[in-house]
């Protein structure tokens, strides 16, 4: 039976390829959730200042720029059970690499080799888009979401737990689940798209060609705006709330670790209800709004209970928009175009991560740490009149997803 016949005979629960992949991105996140609290202080270590502290979290996505869509288009080619467990090999060795630096230029080398085999996401996607329906995808892409608030509770919280050994420990224990996540991979998750199939082009074509698309051109600029924004408030996050409020790693990756927990939440419990009552494109609208005010606030915070208070929101609003943002790109592609377009989204959407710790953490050193959450806050309202621009597509014929 293939794996659409497999999805079809467990409309009523998680098919096993899809609990799969729902695993093995949540235990490779929990190793990236583990080094978003620590790779600030960490670096601090080595001398460096949030200017280069935020070209560390840059030098990742400008090398998942140029690797996401190559990626992307291999995986249409050759599958993408194989591209998934060459990118968590990758993401094993980086860590490696962290965790046995000795220099800053270390730090970067080893964020650059997780960048150029960071494809797991977007591989990951391109895969739920294989084996589900078109009215599947918002509660399949809702759960993925869920596997990422799952992995920002379990990580940030283990960085918390184990930097109490030493800064270094935390960065063991995020190879050690990587592993883990590529040992699931190997060993359970089906192949999808047969050798061949697929639409396979060149990426750096794929780009411009469905930038071109009139109806793909605001959300992918939507897209783009919008993992930039939220790039500025997750990496920002630890030295914000250390110069502010004076938190160190522990208290970081616990508060991190309660946001991930609302995260799973709103995107596992709430985000289904919402779009089968208002639409996918109304939920992102109203996820943009809230998580605008939310970091509003957050910028705006001076006491610890109203930096708590404020999160709630601008959590809210981030577990709408995570999973109907990726859903909206989804459906703006066929089948066979799935790869294709979820690596040129997946080259804005790093791009945008890429230009938000620069963004952020450069206003954080010129102006204060209110500035970096200020400025994402106008930046996500601002998103909503792109969203208000998106066109979608037709329905597809009923024998596509």
């Amino acid at each position: 039976m293939g794996i659409e016949g497999e999805l079809a005979d467990n409309r009523g629960r998680v098919s096993r390829p899809l609990l799969v992949i729902f695993l093995t991105v949540f235990v490779n996140l929990v190793g990236f959730g583990i080094i978003i609290p620590l790779l600030p202080f960490y670096a601090e270590t080595f001398g460096a200042s949030p200017v280069v502290i935020g070209l560390l979290f840059a030098a990742f996505s400008l090398a998942q720029l140029v690797a996401a869509p190559v990626l992307g288009a291999l995986s249409d080619r050759f599958g993408r059970r194989p591209v998934l467990i060459f990118s968590l090999i990758g993401t094993v060795a980086s860590f490696v690499m962290l965790a046995v630096a000795q220099s800053l230029t270390m730090l970067f080398v080893a964020r650059v080799i997780d960048g150029l085999s960071g494809g797991n996401i977007t591989i990951a996607r391109a895969y739920i888009a294989d084996v589900t329906e078109p009215d599947e995808r918002a509660k399949a892409f809702g759960f993925l979401g869920a596997a990422f608030g799952l992995g920002f509770i379990v990580g940030p919280g283990l960085a918390g737990l184990f930097a109490h050994i030493s800064y270094t420990a935390p960065i063991w224990a995020a190879a050690g689940v990587t592993v883990v996540a590529t040992a699931m991979a190997w060993l359970w998750l089906p192949e999808t798209v047969h050798r061949g199939s697929a639409v396979s082009m060149s990426p750096w074509r794929a780009l411009p060609e469905v930038f071109v698309r009139p109806h793909l051109r605001p959300l992918l600029l939507a897209d783009f705006v919008y993992w930039c924004s939220f790039a500025v408030c997750t990496t920002t996050f630890a030295l914000f709330a250390s110069r502010r409020f004076g938190f160190d790693v522990v208290r970081t990756g616990y508060v991190l670790a309660g946001f991930g927990l609302l995260g799973v939440i709103v995107q596992a419990g709430i985000v289904s209800i919402v779009v089968r009552a208002i639409g996918v494109r109304r939920t992102l609208l109203a996820g943009l709004v809230i998580a605008a005010a939310g970091w509003a606030l957050v910028a705006a915070s001076s006491t610890v209970p109203m930096f708590l208070f404020a999160l709630i929101p601008a959590g809210f609003g981030v577990g709408l928009c995570n999973a109907s943002i990726v859903t909206l790109v989804s459906h703006s592609g066929s089948k066979e175009e799935q790869g294709t377009v979820q690596g040129a989204a997946g080259a804005l959407e790093s791009l945008g991560r890429a230009i938000g710790p620069m963004w952020g953490h450069g206003a954080l050193q010129r102006f204060g740490e209110g500035s970096a959450y200020a400025t994402a806050a106008i930046a996500f309202f601002a998103t909503t009149f792109l969203i208000l621009n998106y066109q979608p597509p037709p329905e597809p014929p009923a024998d596509l997803p």
